[in-house]
């Protein structure tokens, strides 16, 4: 039935096929985005850890060598 009303209504438009391969383009774009910035931002977060995890370790003040 549904290929039957397509036909009735004259079929796909070709200016809507076009828009809709573009929006699913900017689709995958964005999503591949968001995979290189989650990626990036968990590097950072990591290294942000790291740097914390060192500054929490309590080492005492060197003192002058005797000479």
């Amino acid at each position: 039935m549904a290929k039957a009303l397509l036909g009735y209504v004259g079929g796909s438009d070709p200016r809507l096929i076009a828009e809709m391969r573009r929006l699913q383009q900017r689709v995958q774009d964005l999503e591949s985005e968001l995979g290189r910035i989650q990626a990036e931002n968990d590097a950072l977060a990591a290294a942000a850890s790291q740097d914390s995890l060192l500054e929490s370790i309590d080492v005492p003040q060197a003192e002058p060598a005797l000479t």
